[in-house]
């Protein structure tokens, strides 16, 4: 370790954001395990996991901006990447699987229902 002492108006925020952060992406990742299809699959972990990140990188900004004892914005614009390209990814995998279903289903001569 470097030896750097955190204050406790870093210390505390950044445990509980790092806490929040593995509590969300183990659920995201049980979603990812128990839902039913591929869709509904695909919806907990781009929430769970996209959230889970984005603690963790509110916490790793807390814990930069006290030792360096100025503000750090480079975690920032992690966070906003990741929220933006995340669930947008998410939801084109799921279009793309949707798009595939209806054209098996259209190939197979079989009726296509909508939901």
């Amino acid at each position: 370790m470097s030896g750097v002492e955190l204050p406790l108006w870093a210390a505390v925020p950044a445990a509980l954001l790092l806490v929040a952060s593995g509590l969300l992406t183990v659920t995201g990742s049980l979603g990812l395990l128990r839902l039913p299809s591929f869709q509904a699959r695909m919806h907990g972990p781009s929430m769970g996991n996209t959230l889970g990140c984005g603690c963790m990188l509110f916490a790793s900004m807390f814990v930069s901006s006290a030792i360096v004892g100025r503000p750090v914005l480079h975690e920032f614009l992690i966070t906003v990447f990741v929220v933006v390209t995340s669930p947008a990814t998410a939801m084109l995998l799921m279009r793309a699987s949707i798009y595939r279903a209806r054209s098996k289903a259209t190939s197979a001569g079989n009726e296509v229902v909508e939901r």
